[in-house]
């Protein structure tokens, strides 16, 4: 029997401790290496070289997704199985995107996650079905990339004058964008387009 190397990434202390115990417990599975960031996550696997790599969406350093788009650029090697614990449609339509070979449910059965490992590390695609269908159900983003890059930064807090420094606009053009954000959404205001955005995986 072949045991496939696993490397598990998530930031959370007791969840990725019972992660690799729950993963151990297989005997055809080992964790090779854990890592809790996700800017760390390329150097751990070309040392370690896994089969596959169990990414939390939600890491320090960078993102989950972000991380396996680069792991697949540096080591294509290596699956990528992504663990989210919210199903945002958006979300899952950026895995998609990146190509991830997984995209599972924290809180799914524990036997699912060691099935899904096996799955990816064979080469098949493993997503959630709830999940997969929660992405059919929203429509495309509408908005455009610099549009998105406005309102992230109008999500972590920025003022339009903060947004232009950052962006290299005028004050002008980053509140003209705001209402056209507002409006291609079909939003109240500012603060309902972020949480439109954010419910539907369009801002992480």
């Amino acid at each position: 029997m072949r045991t496939l190397k696993v490397l598990l990434a998530e930031d959370v202390h007791m969840v990725r401790g019972a992660l690799v115990a729950l993963l151990e417990l297989e005997p055809d599975l080992t964790v090779v290496a854990q890592v809790d960031r996700g800017d760390t996550i390329v150097a751990a696997a070309m040392e370690h070289r896994p089969d596959v790599a169990v990414i939390d969406i939600d890491l320090p350093g960078m993102d989950g997704l972000t991380a396996a788009a680069l792991l697949r650029e540096r080591l294509p090697t290596c699956r990528a199985l992504i663990l989210t614990s919210l199903g945002r449609p958006g979300t899952v339509r950026r895995a998609l995107a990146a190509h991830v070979s997984g995209f599972i449910l924290k809180d799914a059965p524990p036997d699912h996650l060691a099935e899904a490992v096996r799955n990816v590390a064979s080469g098949k695609r493993v997503i959630d079905p709830q999940l997969a269908l929660s992405a059919w159900d929203v429509g495309d983003n509408p908005l455009s990339e610099r549009e998105l890059q406005v309102l992230r930064l109008a999500a972590q807090g920025a003022e339009a004058a903060e947004i232009a420094a950052t962006l290299h606009l005028s004050a002008g053009t980053v509140r003209n964008y705001l209402t056209t954000i507002v409006m291609k959404l079909n939003a109240r205001n500012r603060v309902d387009a972020i949480r439109i955005a954010t419910e539907a995986g369009w801002v992480p």
